[in-house]
């Protein structure tokens, strides 16, 4: 069987180059990758201002001035100041700018403020720090970015903080990559869709659901082509459809030799196939080929191999696909076994466990049922454990974690 790292590296290694770039309004960026790095046309913050409500003012004129400075302007954010008259202080919000000849902006909490007319009365209140360390409380010009600095490189994949890091510099718009569209193929006259009554030897069509919400939820566009029968003209006629829609297509079941298994002989029909048998558990039988010159990727059918393999091999091959930079994996915790495992396995496990407290420790914790067929124990764990190929494990050795979120 092939190790799961030498199937990756074979299916990375035939990543096509990424799709179009389109200009997206930056709202509208989220989960995208930006096809060009971005820089800054301004300096964040563009002057110093205040990090607090309370008093600007120059800090060598407090031993000059023991009986307290007046305030002799109020600044609210957003207004240009005047400069800071020497021995007076400005009333300061959070976020205005700094008067020039002010060097320290002092809490409103570290102040006592006299006068009859309430502490902002320009002219007749006296402010007398507390406390006050030269230089505090000044958020310093270009602290952030600073002009012409690199924002965000090409290759990334925005999220939200990226996004709000964005528009912090003014960019209105981005230039993406558009985002891979991925037919989903499931065979089998056994299928039947949620809502419909079971006739007998029937299951429920999850895979379909599973695999559109993966993808929905990592930021590829699901092509749904529904239930296929277990019929060699339905499957082509499938198979032709996705090749139109779709860069890559994406099948669960049918790609074994059985007489009721037609996606194989449809794939070969239209294009090419190989058939890999991967040392990973759950799951075992892939294929990978083309439909035409789309990609093609054939997964097991049980619920909880295709979660897995989908996480461990779709998933890499389609973010490199879609032009993300870096490292394509998913990240890795390393965190204690709170189990054992005394016989190794022939193939690298990759078990559904929750984090755990044990003795005031986080360890992983497996689930009693590590079925393939199951989802309900990937609804309960936290992740996927790694096992690797001949290993056996005693509670405590660190093992590999990935998760699900």
């Amino acid at each position: 069987m092939m190790p799961v790292d030498a199937a990756l590296a074979r299916l990375l290694a035939a990543v096509p180059t990424p799709p179009a770039t389109e200009t997206v309004p930056l709202g509208q960026s989220l989960h995208r990758v930006l096809a060009e790095t971005l820089f800054s046309q301004v300096t964040v913050p563009p002057s110093d201002n205040s990090a607090v409500d309370g008093y600007a003012l120059r800090h060598a004129d407090l031993a000059a001035h023991p009986d307290g400075l007046p305030v002799s302007q109020r600044i609210p954010a957003g207004v240009v100041p005047s400069a800071l008259n020497p021995g007076t202080a400005a009333r300061i919000f959070t976020g205005a700018t700094v008067p020039d000849g002010a060097d320290t902006v002092v809490m409103q909490e570290q102040c006592s403020v006299e006068g009859s007319s309430g502490e902002d009365s320009i002219g007749e209140a006296r402010v007398s720090p507390t406390s006050a360390q030269p230089g505090s409380n000044i958020r310093r010009q270009g602290q952030d970015i600073r002009a012409g600095a690199e924002v965000v490189a090409a290759g990334t994949r925005l999220t939200a903080r990226h996004i709000g890091l964005l528009a912090s510099v003014g960019v209105a718009e981005v230039r993406v990559f558009r985002p891979l569209r991925v037919a989903v193929l499931s065979t089998g006259d056994e299928l039947a869709e949620p809502g419909q009554a079971l006739a007998p030897g029937q299951i429920y069509n999850s895979n379909r659901f599973l695999l559109c919400a993966l993808l929905s939820q990592a930021g590829f566009i699901p092509v749904d082509m529904g239930r296929v029968a277990d019929r060699r003209d339905d499957t082509e006629a499938a198979l032709a459809r996705a090749v139109s829609e779709a860069d890559l297509i994406l099948t669960t079941g049918g790609v074994s030799v059985g007489e009721e298994d037609h996606v194989r002989g449809a794939v070969l029909a239209q294009g090419a196939l190989d058939l890999w048998r991967i040392a990973i558990k759950p799951g075992k039988p892939f294929a990978f080929g083309r439909v035409g010159d789309v990609p093609f990727m054939g997964l097991p059918g049980n619920p909880s191999a295709v979660l897995v393999t989908f996480m461990v091999l779709v998933l890499p091959w389609l973010r490199r696909a879609q032009g993300q930079a870096g490292d394509p994996h998913l990240p890795v915790t390393w965190l204690p076994a709170g189990f054992s495992l005394s016989k190794p396995g022939g193939r690298q496990e990759y078990l559904r466990v929750q984090v755990a407290e044990q003795g005031g420790m986080q360890r992983l914790v497996p689930h009693d049922n590590q079925s393939s067929g199951m989802l309900s124990s990937a609804c309960w764990a936290h992740g996927l454990a790694v096992v690797p190929v001949n290993t056996v494990v005693a509670e405590g050795d660190l093992l590999a974690f990935l998760r699900f979120d």
